[in-house]
């Protein structure tokens, strides 16, 4: 057996040729991507989409409009309508209701992928997880927190926020994006 006939046998036995019939609008529709998008063909345009559908976990479809992630409900929204509800809110309470949410996400990545995100050494789980759900990129130097290209722009909710998810002490280096957090001991 020659070395093309060899890999050509592998490739056969770890993959699966499908065929789906499109129509002309959703064809028309993919080449647009492809082209209007830089994706390098069909192939790349379809591997992106599951990846990225399976790392949001959205397996629950029930109806459009209606879509789950594990035991939460998730609702696509404009970040200009999260912002109106947070200059809304009393800026005495952005701390307080940032703490809700940190709480939420916790129990929420706790139940639906079993990331405890108390723990420092499960932190890049818990920071892939909230910028695929695109509260922003986080990253941590040292001490410090980072976020660029943050959802939020609050602070105040920030740090409540993370000080409830992460179980650390916050405090803010840096108001504007990409904005900075450093972690302080619990006094």
């Amino acid at each position: 057996m020659q070395p093309s006939e060899k890999r050509l046998e592998q490739l056969t036995e770890d993959t699966k040729r499908t065929t789906i019939i499109l129509t002309k609008d959703e064809r028309n529709f993919i080449d647009f991507i492809i082209h209007e998008h830089s994706e390098s063909g069909i192939k790349q345009l379809f591997s992106k989409m599951l990846e990225i559908y399976r790392k949001m976990m959205i397996y629950d479809w029930r109806f459009p409009g209606e879509y789950y992630c594990g035991i939460s409900r998730v609702a696509f929204v404009n970040a200009e309508i999260i912002n109106i509800l947070i200059q809304n809110t009393p800026k005495e309470n952005l701390r307080d209701t940032g703490k809700k949410i940190g709480e939420v996400l916790k129990i929420s990545m706790e139940t639906t992928i079993g990331i405890d995100a108390s723990k420092q050494e499960n932190w890049e789980a818990v920071f892939e997880r909230l910028s695929i759900h695109g509260f922003g990129h986080f990253s941590q130097k040292d001490t410090y927190l980072l976020i660029r290209v943050p959802f939020l722009n609050e602070t105040l909710l920030w740090e409540g926020l993370l000080e409830s998810l992460f179980g650390v002490k916050l405090e803010t280096k840096n108001s504007v994006s990409p904005l900075v957090f450093e972690m302080k001991p619990f006094v």
